[in-house]
């Protein structure tokens, strides 16, 4: 239940989005607050388009009252989920519900320019497509293939997503779409996916995605754990003993990425077929049984198995999710990675621990991106300010 001190119309929001308060009479007894102060901060919810009165509840003596519920259609959120080679966006409702959605090819090493061009083509034809309009747009989440500095919204320089760290993508998007624009690193905004999707008593969230690169996200009590510099989950620089032959795109020797990637799987793999161009075909081909790949990613599983073994003890998640392109092999990675895992921690760390692929799979970063901004767009601080600025969620309002 929200902590309020001073209740304002964006606390009450709070309540009536828990669930705690279904009625105006609800939310006097839970603030107490005076009828008139409630009646006033309700309406302001509803003219802003937060809040709707649908139906009415059981009365106890004169007028049965009128339920308060979101408001989920009075506004859309734009969603995209980039990863080094394949893209997915979304325009969803303020529940979350997908009202369009669409997958795409576009390469992180072309340059931010030609990301940020498609997917904000795809969202306008999305938006077309589900017959809402931009000035329905109350905000715009991206999650990207490299770490995100949150606090400024740019991205941070990393081989994987060149030049990225010169644009801002933020500017970029906002000149097309009303809202604020919310950046986060691609784990992690997969992982606050996955949480969304498993409900309010979720345990902590801790998503590997293994891809062209390999990164995670960790997420408890519905926030992302990024750490003092931003850098919490980026475990694929982490050194494998042993490997100090591998030279990683870093500049570095034996880091998990370069050893246990989707992408250092497809190079080796390609030297025995050369069809292969990416993690997916590393996949699909593990799957189908083809020995090299099968081996290359049992041997990954294991690698990555060791290095996630010591997150498993420091953090205590109660799911471990295997997330990302090279999951498609199934229990070729997965099953190495349980097996290592539950093999070398302590069983404190590990009792009740679920180590498997998502209920989202692909789909985890859009949601991910779209639950982002629904919790800016309805903190009590966006709530109190759009109000105090007599701005609805929909511009056109």
């Amino acid at each position: 239940m929200p902590n309020v001190s001073a209740p304002s119309a964006g606390h009450l929001l709070q309540f009536i989005r828990a669930g705690a308060a279904r009625t105006r009479r609800d939310l006097m007894e839970l603030t107490g607050l005076a009828r008139s102060t409630v009646a006033q901060r309700v309406d302001q919810l509803v003219n802003a388009g937060y809040v709707r009165e649908g139906g009415v509840d059981a009365s106890t003596g004169g007028r049965r009252p009128s339920l308060l519920e979101i408001d989920e259609g009075s506004a859309v959120v734009l969603a995209a989920d980039l990863g080094a080679t394949h893209g997915r966006v979304a325009v969803t409702d303020l529940s979350g519900r997908a009202l369009g959605e669409t997958t795409g090819r576009t390469l992180s090493s072309e340059g931010p320019e030609k990301a940020i061009a498609w997917v904000t083509s795809r969202f306008r034809d999305l938006l077309a497509d589900c017959g809402r309009s931009v000035a329905e747009v109350c905000g715009v989440g991206v999650g990207l293939p490299c770490p995100v500095d949150v606090r400024t919204g740019r991205t941070v320089q990393t081989p994987i997503a060149p030049g990225w760290e010169r644009y801002d993508i933020p500017a970029a998007l906002a000149a097309e779409f009303p809202g604020p624009v919310l950046l986060d690193n691609d784990a992690n905004v997969m992982a606050l996916g996955e949480y969304t999707a498993a409900g309010p008593d979720a345990p902590p969230v801790l998503l590997v995605k293994v891809a062209t690169g390999i990164g995670a996200g960790i997420v408890e009590d519905g926030r992302v754990l990024r750490g003092v510099g931003g850098a919490a989950g980026e475990i694929g620089h982490v050194r494998v003993p042993g490997r100090e032959d591998v030279v990683c795109s870093c500049g570095s020797r034996g880091c998990l990425a370069a050893v246990a990637s989707g992408a250092a799987l497809a190079r080796e793999l390609a030297a025995h077929d050369p069809s292969v161009r990416d993690a997916s075909d590393v996949a699909r081909l593990a799957l189908a049984g083809h020995p090299e790949a099968v081996r290359l990613t049992r041997e990954a599983g294991r690698t990555l198995g060791q290095v996630l073994a010591v997150v498993v003890s420091v953090v205590n998640p109660g799911s471990l999710i295997v997330a990302g392109s090279l999951a498609g092999a199934g229990e070729h990675l997965v099953g190495e990675i349980r097996e290592v895992v539950f093999r070398g921690v302590q069983y404190r760390s590990t009792r009740g621990l679920h180590i498997g692929e998502g209920h989202l799979g692909g789909r985890a970063g859009v949601v991910g991106a779209a639950s982002m901004v629904i919790d800016h767009v309805f903190s009590p601080e966006a709530v109190d300010a759009r109000i105090a600025a007599a701005e609805p969620l929909r511009s056109e309002c």
